[in-house]
């Protein structure tokens, strides 16, 4: 039951992300998923590190202030990934 809580999370986040984040990133709906997925982590240990202090892997759940923070990372993520693949583009 958690993987499938992972995948709808994953999901969500992952499709808000790239409804907010400008420009096209492509990936399809597998795609989406890891992004969100990824920006769970990301949103989790960034959530850990600012409130402890201590750096931390984490995800977030699925709740509201869970998919935010998803959601941030998530953005987080898709920024980092045009980052790189935009410079070896280049």
């Amino acid at each position: 039951m958690n993987i499938l809580a992972w995948i709808v999370l994953g999901l969500i986040a992952g499709a808000i992300a790239k409804a907010i984040y400008p420009g096209h990133q492509g990936g399809g709906i597998l795609g989406t998923i890891i992004l969100g997925m990824i920006g769970a982590f990301v949103g989790g240990s960034l959530g850990v590190l600012l409130s402890t202090g201590r750096f931390a892997l984490a995800a977030t759940s699925l709740s509201i202030p869970g998919i935010i923070v998803a959601v941030i990372g998530a953005i987080i993520a898709v920024f980092l990934w045009n980052l790189i693949t935009r410079s070896s583009a280049v």
